[in-house]
């Protein structure tokens, strides 16, 4: 299965990889976020380590069901070969209705075809009032027209 745009990467292509790549995962679908993945890729997220597709489509899963109202905001940092790093933020509450943006970057190399099969993430997370919330689009992916992190100042 081949996922294009495929490396190497140029600064046209890594943008375009990040936006699919944010697009995704504002669907909250981790069937369909997994799909982005090699069956064997290797992950790192903030403490946790595994690898495979079933254990990312469970980890997304547990994540989503505890980040609700989840928005997210990517951007290319850099980019290599088969290499794009990104810094990102994402605005999500918990069941107590508490507001958190969540802030960190990862480093993700892809194979021949276009599938990531390493991604490092690093996460912060800061409580935010409701009102200090700044991505307001409905559940899905960003508009076009919003702003992006640069242009929001983060």
């Amino acid at each position: 299965m081949s996922r294009p745009p495929l490396p190497p990467f140029n600064a046209e292509t890594a943008v375009q990889k990040v936006r699919m790549a944010e697009d995704a995962w504002n669907t909250r679908d981790p069937a369909r976020v997994a799909l982005a993945y090699t069956p064997d890729s290797r992950w790192r997220n903030r403490a946790e380590f595994f690898h495979g597709r079933p254990a990312i489509e469970a980890f997304l899963a547990r994540k989503w069901q505890r980040e609700l109202d989840y928005r997210l905001i990517k951007e290319v940092w850099a980019f290599t070969g088969d290499r794009i790093a990104v810094r990102f933020a994402y605005e999500w509450h918990d069941d107590s209705g508490y507001w958190y943006r969540s802030h960190g970057n990862e480093q993700w190399e892809f194979d021949g075809e276009g599938l990531m099969r390493r991604r490092e993430a690093s996460i912060n997370d800061v409580r935010i009032a409701e009102g200090d919330r700044l991505f307001h689009w409905p559940l899905g992916p960003r508009p076009a027209e919003h702003a992006g992190l640069t242009e929001l100042g983060l």
